[in-house]
């Protein structure tokens, strides 16, 4: 598992648009939260994304991007942030390469049976990046305020 001061395992994967967005992008103008949920328009991904919405202009004004992964593809996180009216960045990570090297894809266990899965997990990146937080297991339900709270503290 990734841990914090460690630099952030650099990215290359296709947005809701189909445009390719990688962490250089970012390096030296705005941080970076990354946050990696299990599926779109599930109940919890949902709630997470509608929160970081709400929250977007807060985050814009502390030179914050917000990207959410998956490994939906482009044309359902077009879906998910059109029936939602969502305000995030979704990476595609269709192949799981982002999931295996944040260290998110492993085994969960739910009503007694094992299988592998996303495990809800946030990065927050600095704009020379580095991981400043590192937090798997988190719950959606107020995550993006604890979230904006940390970022302010950079």
């Amino acid at each position: 598992m990734l841990q914090v001061n460690q630099a952030a395992p650099s990215f290359s994967s296709p947005n809701q648009d189909d445009k390719t967005i990688r962490l250089s992008d970012y390096r030296g103008s705005q941080n970076v939260v990354l946050y990696f949920y299990p599926k779109d328009d599930t109940p919890g991904c949902t709630i997470e994304a509608q929160q970081f919405t709400q929250l977007a202009a807060e985050f814009a004004k502390v030179d914050t991007a917000i990207i959410g992964v998956s490994k939906d593809d482009c044309g359902s996180h077009r879906a998910f942030i059109e029936k939602y009216d969502l305000n995030v960045e979704l990476l595609a990570d269709t192949k799981g390469e982002l999931c295996e090297a944040y260290g998110v894809w492993q085994e969960k266990e739910k009503n007694g049976i094992k299988k592998m899965g996303i495990v809800r997990s946030t990065f927050i990146i600095d704009k020379a990046g580095t991981l400043v937080d590192v937090e798997y297991g988190v719950t959606a339900d107020g995550h993006a305020q604890a979230v904006l709270e940390i970022v302010k503290s950079i």
